[in-house]
């Protein structure tokens, strides 16, 4: 199983989030994106960081991105620079000791 979350980084409130079996672009990043835009309308410019992994880089979501009135501008971390995804590495961590650890789970097959 695969969780995206986007993370506004004032708040640090989850704006939109998917789960999947897969990695592809659609159903991690892309479905995670239009249930953020869903919840929070975009009217003044904002930054996109993430990492550098495929399904940011896809032309799919930066064509996605892009046809949000041009307010979104994509950053992606750089290479090597741990710090850039501290925030999401956090979430993700507090996530597995306060919840996933300590619960059992049925695996899908």
């Amino acid at each position: 199983m695969f969780l995206t979350v986007i993370i506004d980084l004032f708040s640090r409130k989850i704006l939109g989030w998917s789960m999947s079996d897969n990695v592809t672009t659609q159903d991690t990043i892309i479905a995670a994106w239009h249930m953020a835009i869903k919840s929070n309308v975009i009217t003044e410019q904002l930054i996109f960081n993430s990492d550098r992994e495929p399904q940011y880089t896809s032309y799919k979501f930066t064509n996605s991105l892009k046809s949000d009135n041009g307010l979104v501008k994509q950053s992606r971390s750089r290479k090597g620079t741990c710090w850039d995804n501290a925030v999401a590495k956090s979430f993700f961590k507090s996530l597995k000791v306060e919840w996933v650890y300590k619960h059992n789970y049925s695996f899908r097959y």
